[in-house]
């Protein structure tokens, strides 16, 4: 990871990333609230692979954490850089969004992977189909949740979370924290 980081050119952690990466890492729920360009995505997805880098020890991969956001452009960019900074790691992350053909992204998740970047409504739809198993989630991250509550996926996300273990990690990242979202 720190090999991963130092490609991109950091060498010293933002205001979020300082305060949010050892509350994650020492496995707490986090609710944190951060502006867009703050590094927010790396406070979340660092200490995320390095747990799942720790624990990883079967070949058979199963779905450990899933990353919830409200849209694919967003979905997209937080998988390039779980991308960039999983380079080193043997995990396997994939993004799924609707409005494109669902295809490629099954066959990428039956391969096997890791880490699941998604949309809420292509993920209920493939759950929906039974292409997908959320049963083995340890982390769930839910970022932009007040953006995913202004566009109505409050009652996707309630779904989504009735998918998942009890047990888990629980990372929520917003703008800002409307009574809702607490």
């Amino acid at each position: 990871i720190l090999k991963a980081v130092n490609k991109k050119g950091y060498d010293k952690p933002s205001p979020i990333q300082e305060k949010v990466i050892p509350l994650i890492l020492k496995r707490k729920d986090v609710l944190a609230s951060a502006q867009t360009g703050t590094g927010k995505t790396a406070g979340f997805t660092l200490p995320l692979l390095q747990i799942l880098a720790q624990n990883s020890n079967s070949n058979h991969k199963k779905i450990k954490a899933l990353i919830l956001t409200p849209t694919r452009e967003l979905a997209a960019q937080i998988y390039e850089n779980v991308v960039e900074y999983s380079t080193y790691l043997n995990l396997e992350p994939t993004v799924i969004f609707g409005g494109v053909n669902q295809r490629p992204q099954v066959s990428k998740i039956k391969s096997g992977i890791d880490i699941l970047i998604a949309t809420p409504g292509r993920l209920l739809d493939l759950e929906n189909q039974k292409l997908l198993s959320l049963s083995n989630i340890e982390i769930l991250v839910l970022d932009e949740a007040d953006r995913m509550l202004d566009m109505g996926f409050q009652r996707d996300i309630n779904k989504i979370m009735q998918l998942l273990p009890y047990k888990r990690q629980n990372l929520l990242f917003s703008a800002t924290f409307s009574k809702d979202i607490k």
